[in-house]
């Protein structure tokens, strides 16, 4: 078994997280120029190392060398993930490049949210995965080095409203992003990735982001029911 690096392209690693600096990632004929790239269910084994995943296009996949991560806790158990794969020349299994958790986030009703903070936040794309079990989000933060204290930390949360019934008798459930800046510095931005379980949304057709960015509010809305 062994310990996977990280790939230096952004990603988010959990649901609250410090500032970090930019690192670039070579997108030309480098180490990772044939490797592909997808969301995941990875499966971390007892020894709390993954073995096989199934990707969001349906694939399952095993791993020909286990490997594990920081953020792999818990053994026997099913993570979501961004995984970096090339395929063997066996075609019985795949190898891994590196892998990054994604964070899951639930749905709060704001009745259970002390405060509502909505920090300005970019939204590049919402999308469902293709397997219909998640709503997966790209973000945009303003990140920044601070003075080496640990306790400046962004904050990411999800509240729903009420569903809304269309003229159509579809169903559409609001949501609002909840950031809270959290005492980071606004010196550059960054991208993360996020998912939200289809299950949550119970029996809404749709649901309706509602982003506060630095240019407005903005609101999205995605199909979220096949």
């Amino acid at each position: 078994m062994r310990k996977l690096k990280r790939l230096s392209f952004p990603l988010l690693a959990a649901v609250c997280f410090t500032a970090c600096q930019t690192d670039a990632y070579d997108k030309g004929e480098g180490e990772y120029s044939l490797t592909t790239a997808t969301f995941a269910e990875a499966h971390a084994d007892s020894r709390k190392a993954i073995d096989s995943f199934v990707t969001d296009e349906g694939l399952e996949l095993k791993v020909s060398t286990p490997a594990t991560a920081g953020w792999i806790t818990t053994a026997d158990s099913v993570y979501r993930a961004i995984v970096y794969y090339n395929t063997e020349a066996t075609g019985s299994a795949v190898s891994l490049v590196a892998m990054s958790s994604v964070p899951v986030l639930t749905l709060q009703k704001a009745s259970a949210v002390k405060e509502m903070k909505t920090d300005p936040a970019g939204l590049e794309s919402m999308w469902m995965s293709k397997n219909g079990r998640y709503l997966n989000l790209a973000i945009i933060l303003k990140v920044g080095q601070t003075d080496g204290s640990d306790q400046a930390r962004h904050s990411i949360g999800m509240v729903a409203g009420d569903a809304v019934v269309n003229s159509d008798n579809t169903r559409t459930l609001p949501i609002t992003l909840l950031h809270d800046q959290g005492g980071v510095p606004l010196y550059y931005s960054q991208k993360y990735y996020l998912s939200i379980p289809a299950s949550a949304f119970q029996d809404a057709d749709s649901v309706a982001l509602t982003v506060n960015t630095f240019e407005g509010t903005v609101v999205k809305k995605v199909r979220v029911k096949k």
